[in-house]
C-alpha cells in the first residue's frame, strides 16, 4: 500500500557536493519510494540555512551544525537529527614554488573566515607541521574556495585550503597540494541534519521515513559498483564541464568516508565539532558537555529498531 505523501522544506546553503546523498535520493526516486516530497530551499549560506528551520520557513536543513550548537546553550529549540558529512575533504593548495609546509612562514593564507572554519582548519593542520598562528604566516579574508582560487591564480595569496574537486584543479595546473586537512582532522561533524524539536516531535513518522530515504541514499553513493550511476549527478553540482575530475572528486570523498552509514554521528566527530568552536571563541568551555546534548538520537535509534 503506498503511504500517504508528505512534502517538506529542505534548507542548505550552497546545496554543494555534500548534498550528493540528498539529489540521489530525489532522482533515484527513493523519496517518493517513502512518501516524500521535497521543496529545496536554496539560502545565501549556511547561517540563512539555519535560520530558514529557526524561522519556520523550512522544516529541515542540512548545514554545518555550529548554529544549532548556539541556540541549543540559549535554550532555543534547535537540534541535530542525524550526520549527513563528517569528514574534511580539503587539501592546503599552494602556489608553485612552495613545496613543503615549511615554506609558508611569513606567507598569506587566504581562508573564508579569519575566526573560524576554513582558518581554524588551517591553524590545526600547520601546527602538526610546527607552523604556529599568529607569528609564522597570516590570513587573508579571501571568501569561498572559487573566490580563493582565483586569489592564489592572481598572487594576492600564496596558500589556501580548497575542496574536491577544486583542490585537483590546482594540482593538474601546477599548484602543490601541500597537505590534506582530513590528517589533522579525520573526524568532525561537518554538516547535519537539523530541525526544530517540536516539528521533530509531531512528525517523528515523516523524520523516520526522511531518515530512511538518506540512509538508503548514503549506502547507493558510497557503492563503488555505481560510481557510473552516481558521477553524473556529483558532476552537475561541481564541475559541470570536466567529467574526469568530478570523478577523482567522487572517489576521493568516497573513500575518505565522507558520507557516514546509517548517518551515524560518532562521539568523536560532534566532540571536534565542539571542540572547534570553543577553539575559535564561539563556545565558552564550560559548555563543552552540555553542547553535546544538542544531538537528539532518539530519531536514528528509532530507526535502527
Amino acid at each position: 500500500m503506498l503511504q500517504e505523501r508528505v512534502r517538506f522544506r529542505f534548507a542548505g546553503g550552497a546545496q554543494g557536493f555534500n548534498w550528493l546523498p540528498v539529489f540521489v535520493a530525489d532522482e533515484f526516486g527513493i523519496f517518493r519510494k517513502h512518501g516524500l516530497e521535497v521543496e529545496y530551499r536554496k539560502m545565501n549560506g549556511v547561517a540563512q540555512a539555519t535560520q530558514a528551520v529557526l524561522d519556520g520557513e523550512a522544516e529541515l536543513a542540512i548545514t554545518p551544525p555550529e548554529g544549532a550548537v548556539t541556540d541549543f546553550l540559549r535554550g532555543g529549540a534547535l537540534r541535530i537529527v542525524a550526520a549527513n558529512a563528517v569528514r574534511l575533504p580539503m587539501s592546503l593548495v599552494a602556489r608553485p614554488g612552495i613545496t613543503t609546509p615549511a615554506q609558508l612562514r611569513g606567507k598569506k593564507i587566504g581562508t573564508s573566515s579569519l575566526t573560524e572554519g576554513t582558518a581554524i582548519y588551517t591553524q590545526i593542520l600547520l601546527a602538526g607541521q610546527g607552523l604556529t598562528y599568529p607569528g609564522d604566516y597570516e590570513f587573508a579574508l579571501a571568501g569561498i574556495h572559487t573566490s580563493r582560487w582565483a586569489a592564489l591564480q592572481s598572487g594576492d595569496i600564496d596558500a589556501a585550503p580548497q575542496p574536491a574537486p577544486w583542490n585537483f584543479l590546482a594540482e593538474r595546473q601546477g599548484y602543490t597540494l601541500l597537505a590534506e586537512v582530513h590528517d589533522a582532522i579525520p573526524d568532525i561533524l561537518f554538516t547535519a541534519l537539523i530541525g526544530n524539536r517540536d516539528w521533530l516531535q509531531a512528525n517523528r513518522g515523516m523524520v523516520g521515513r526522511l531518515l530512511a530515504t538518506l540512509t538508503e541514499a548514503h549506502a547507493i553513493t558510497n557503492d563503488q559498483a555505481r560510481l557510473e550511476e552516481i558521477l553524473p549527478i556529483f558532476q552537475r553540482i561541481t564541475t559541470p564541464d570536466d567529467a574526469d575530475l568530478a570523478r577523482r572528486g567522487l572517489v576521493y570523498m568516497r573513500d575518505m568516508g565522507m558520507w557516514p552509514e546509517g548517518l551515524a554521528i560518532s562521539e568523536r566527530a560532534l566532540a571536534t565539532t565542539v571542540d572547534l568552536m570553543i577553539r575559535a571563541g564561539l563556545l565558552d568551555g564550560a559548555e563543552r558537555e552540555r553542547a553535546m546534548a544538542v544531538f537528539d538520537r532518539s530519531h536514528l535509534q528509532a530507526l535502527a529498531g
